[in-house]
């Protein structure tokens, strides 16, 4: 009686492996894109560039009159509060550092 039911069960497979085969088959690549295809890319690229830096900016305000109304409730209740800087923040580019030159060693 188990070999009956196993029939099921390698049909499914089999059904799995050739929906799997399929939908990994190897596509034709698309064709050349025109130059205007290639000048509206640029463009959305360029917009959705301009709308992350502007998220991004606005992000900072948003954060920054968070802290400062923090800074302000703590203040009014008599605590002092001093804001730590992430590494990040405002930090100009990191500059890479050259590892100090050792003297050869003296026979």
């Amino acid at each position: 009686m188990a070999e009956t039911k196993s029939w099921p069960a390698l049909l499914g497979a089999a059904l799995v492996l050739g929906a799997f085969t399929l939908a990994t088959a190897k596509l034709p690549p698309p064709p050349p894109m025109t130059p205007e295809q290639k000048a509206a890319a640029e463009e959305k690229k360029a917009k959705e560039a301009a709308a992350a830096e502007l998220a991004k900016k606005q992000q900072a305000q948003a954060e920054d009159r968070v802290a400062a109304r923090y800074i302000a409730e703590q203040k009014a209740k008599g605590n002092v509060v001093t804001p730590q800087m992430g590494p990040t923040a405002n930090a100009p580019p990191a500059q890479t550092a050259k590892a100090p030159e050792t003297a050869a060693p003296k026979k």
